[in-house]
């Protein structure tokens, strides 16, 4: 029997990073903070890969509204390639129009929000899009 897959998910903005965290027997994604953009988010990112011991790192590709690549798909793909050096899987899964839906979300809710509070949610729908493709969940 295979062992469980923990994924950890990046909504990546030159401000702040959506994160949020799955694995593959509950499959539900769940926001979990966001990491600032500061120089040390790379760091960060390695704790937490330690901390919950991350198999897959799924990152959010953005496009724009005919499918094509733009400014902010170089700066995701750059950003990736410090991530290299860790020992998981890292793949890219469309991000389209996911702030705009996780800002419905938590409007929804009809609570006050922040810009975080949309990046880590956004982070959870790409997490949840990645994982209902790979899973059929």
């Amino acid at each position: 029997m295979a062992a469980n897959k923990s994924f950890l998910a990046l909504d990546v903005g030159e401000k702040r990073i959506g994160v949020a965290l799955a694995d593959d027997t509950v499959r539900i994604a769940v926001p979990y903070d966001t990491i600032d953009a500061d120089g040390n988010e790379v760091v960060a990112i390695g704790e937490l890969i330690l901390r919950e011991r991350v198999d897959v790192i799924v990152v959010g590709y953005p496009r724009n509204q005919a499918g094509l690549p733009t400014a902010q798909t170089a700066f995701v793909e750059s950003f990736v390639e410090q991530l290299n050096g860790f020992d998981v899987e890292i793949v890219f899964q469309d991000e389209s129009l996911t702030s705009v839906a996780a800002e419905e979300r938590l409007k929804a809710h009809h609570r006050p929000y922040t810009k975080g509070d949309i990046d880590a949610q956004a982070a959870s729908i790409i997490l949840q899009d990645y994982l209902e493709e790979r899973y059929g969940v």
